[in-house]
């Protein structure tokens, strides 16, 4: 059976927008768009077949073949200008932008809406997602996979969703780093409303993207189909708290399906909030104790800031700067942030980087702490060749 992939070819003009009517159509995946192109030659064929000869297509039933003859362009083409109108464009397969990773998926989508920036589709991406309710120990985990991820150069892939999603997609922003939020509803709908400057903040600094209608509200069945997105844009899909019937388990499922890595951080056995997570590793999931676990699968992640990087030896002026702020006491990323006058997202790569060297450990909640050790070594002063 040809899928719609077989029949991608450019489409611009009255073409494109007969493609979105179809992929708007009741009744129309991926097989039978396939089926309609090879049958009609083009988008714009199909929805201008007699009703006829459409029904005499194998794979298109009568009902199916009723609602392409009632497809409209104008439809079509309302949908586009409230997309653009948001800032944001259709994106169809192969277009420059549509993902390839996509492809694979048994049910691709048919055209995407996106608002943000595009080129976040081109980077390296790890999918973080979890529980909704989530515990102190899920969201200090989450901050600290995601932050450390973005400033690695990955993409943050999550849904949008309250709980650990919203707080994967604010920890990468926190760093200027990119994030993704995959939406079960379309472009123009804020879901769950209280993620509302959230949704803006990502609209603004990383990516919206979707493939339901322009203002379509979340229904059932739009965030199972929603997770499967999440996990084809993502080479490896990380799961933090996740309850035996959580819908992160559907993420980590998809990834399976498309022999991606799944990991997933370990919890208490005595927390319904890792029932999944545990069941995850215990069927063969990747156990995930720290950054340098997941950053081990992108051999191109880096620390994208060389006025932040630690030489061997003794650390650098910006971070014997960190150093010694931190021999007043632990302190906050925002706090080390505003008393050295410096971005965030430079504070905590210097702090990564020192943390890796043994000089810094990290304590619950982004607060870093040095290592006694170190901060004596500090205290020495330096002796010439002479002394």
């Amino acid at each position: 059976m040809p899928t719609s992939s077989d029949a991608v070819t450019p489409r611009t003009g009255d073409e494109r927008l007969a493609w979105i009517a179809l992929a708007r159509t009741r009744g129309v995946g991926p097989e039978r768009m396939a089926v309609l192109i090879e049958a009609c030659q083009t988008a714009i064929g199909a929805i201008s077949a007699p009703i006829a000869f459409l029904g005499s297509v194998p794979g298109i039933p009568e009902a199916v073949a009723r609602e392409i003859v009632a497809a409209s362009l104008d439809a079509a083409a309302r949908e586009v200008a409230a997309v653009e109108a948001e800032g944001g464009v259709m994106l169809l397969p192969g277009d420059v932008h549509f993902p390839d990773l996509l492809m694979p998926l048994e049910d691709q989508p048919l055209c995407l809406s996106a608002a943000g920036d595009l080129g976040l589709l081109d980077r390296p991406a790890v999918a973080i997602v979890g529980s909704r309710d989530h515990s102190r120990y899920g969201r200090e985990v989450c901050e600290s996979i995601a932050s450390r991820a973005a400033l690695a150069g990955l993409a943050v892939v999550s849904g949008m969703a309250r709980g650990l999603d919203a707080v994967a997609h604010e920890a990468a922003l926190q760093v200027g780093g990119g994030t993704i939020a995959v939406l079960g509803n379309g472009l123009g709908v804020v879901y769950p409303t209280s993620n509302r400057r959230l949704y803006a903040a990502v609209r603004e600094h990383g990516l919206l993207l979707t493939e339901s209608p322009h203002g379509a509200r979340p229904m059932e069945g739009s965030f199972p189909r929603r997770n499967r997105i999440i996990a084809a844009l993502a080479r490896v899909t990380v799961v933090i708290e996740a309850a035996a019937t959580s819908g992160a388990l559907i993420t980590a499922s998809v990834a399976n399906d498309l022999s991606r890595d799944v990991m997933a951080v370990p919890g208490p056995i005595t927390s319904a909030r890792s029932v999944g997570t545990n069941r995850l590793i215990q069927h063969g999931a990747y156990p995930l104790l720290g950054i340098e676990d997941l950053l081990a699968r992108f051999p191109e992640a880096s620390v994208p800031a060389r006025s932040t990087s630690v030489e061997p030896g003794r650390p650098g002026p910006l971070a014997a700067r960190v150093m010694q702020r931190l021999g007043l006491g632990p302190a906050h990323v925002d706090e080390l942030s505003r008393s050295m006058s410096l971005p965030a997202a430079e504070v905590l790569a210097v702090l990564a980087s020192l943390e890796v060297r043994g000089l810094v450990r990290q304590e619950p909640g982004m607060v870093f702490a040095p290592v006694a050790a170190a901060l004596a070594a500090e205290a020495v002063p330096r002796r010439g060749r002479g002394a």
